[in-house]
């Protein structure tokens, strides 16, 4: 039997503001309220203050003097220079990733593409936008440009609120599905041009999408 330790408060409290925030429990521009949340979970709030502040490192929440932590809020200029910035980096990443692609980073892809499924089948948005991640980073860190990959993951958690919301949508979910075969297909015959193609249609309905959200 292997020996799991137990998470710290922190990151317990860090668990459960993903899921909530992944989840669109805590929706874009929400407060959150400390003394609310560690009461919820039976804490004090000190590990509440230290999840909310590894989250603000990451950009998916902000704090606003004298008023305390909201879900960060993007407008939709912010969300297409967040999506500009990520097709330059990634198209970088991925051209060099091609050739160096292993028959084992191909099988994390097909993987990651059976977890999405079985997390549609009962529509978990969580493990969806979990393993929709593990999908693209699988491709990404194959480039061995570590500094290029940390640059975009900060990218990415800028906008995982909007990322949850967009999932929440079933016709989104089947596009996603077939455009992430389509990738893992490119990558298994390792065609960088058909794979910066691919990704920047599966970006592109990405923003669309999003669009969408922002103008409701």
């Amino acid at each position: 039997m292997v020996f799991k330790r137990p998470p710290t408060a922190q990151e317990a409290v860090l668990q459960e503001l993903r899921r909530s925030i992944l989840e669109g429990e805590l929706k874009p521009g929400t407060q959150i309220v400390q003394d609310a949340f560690a009461e919820r979970l039976g804490l004090s709030r000190v590990p509440v203050r230290e999840a909310l502040k590894i989250l603000e490192g990451e950009g998916q929440v902000r704090y606003s003097p004298h008023r305390g932590y909201f879900v960060t809020e993007l407008d939709l200029n912010e969300l297409l220079e967040i999506y500009r910035i990520r097709e330059l980096l990634e198209t970088e990443v991925v051209c060099a990733a091609a050739p160096r692609l292993t028959d084992e980073d191909v099988d994390r892809l097909t993987a990651a593409i059976d977890d999405m499924a079985a997390a549609n089948e009962v529509a978990n948005i969580v493990a969806l936008t979990n393993a929709n991640r593990q999908f693209h980073f699988s491709l990404f860190e194959a480039s061995g440009l570590h500094r290029f990959v940390r640059m975009i993951r900060q990218l990415w958690d800028s906008s995982d609120p909007y990322r949850s919301l967009y999932f929440a949508d079933p016709t989104h979910r089947v596009v996603v599905d077939v455009e992430h075969r389509g990738i893992r297909d490119a990558a298994q015959e390792r065609d960088a041009p058909t794979l910066v193609r691919l990704l920047n249609e599966h970006r592109g309905h990405a923003v669309e999408g999003l669009k969408q959200v922002l103008n409701r």
